[in-house]
């Protein structure tokens, strides 16, 4: 069974990671993953960026996994924060989702 803090080194492993809480019961898991590599990109293009990172685990370890993808302006914005640098979130909200393994 996999555990959270496994699954948390695995993403640590393949992907900077500002922050990082994985939550999860072996199977099915919640993540909020706050990372730089998410600027500029959608949604889709956020989990598709977790999804490399985790490789086949995807597929073989991880039955569910729902994520909150931000950058490190959206999280600090949450947070309630003025982000460094001056400059103010892009207003968009982090993606959050579900994803489960197919195949």
């Amino acid at each position: 069974m996999l555990m959270p803090a496994t699954l948390e080194q695995y993403l640590r492993q393949g992907m900077p990671c500002e922050h990082l809480e994985v939550a999860g019961d072996g199977h099915h898991f919640e993540a909020i993953i706050v990372s730089a590599e998410f600027r500029g990109k959608t949604r889709v293009q956020r989990h598709q960026v977790v999804y490399r990172a985790l490789g086949q685990r995807m597929q073989s370890e991880i039955h569910a996994l729902s994520m909150q993808t931000l950058t490190p302006e959206e999280w600090a914005a949450r947070a309630g924060q003025a982000p460094h640098g001056g400059s103010g979130p892009s207003g968009q909200p982090g993606s959050s989702g579900r994803a489960g393994s197919h195949g």
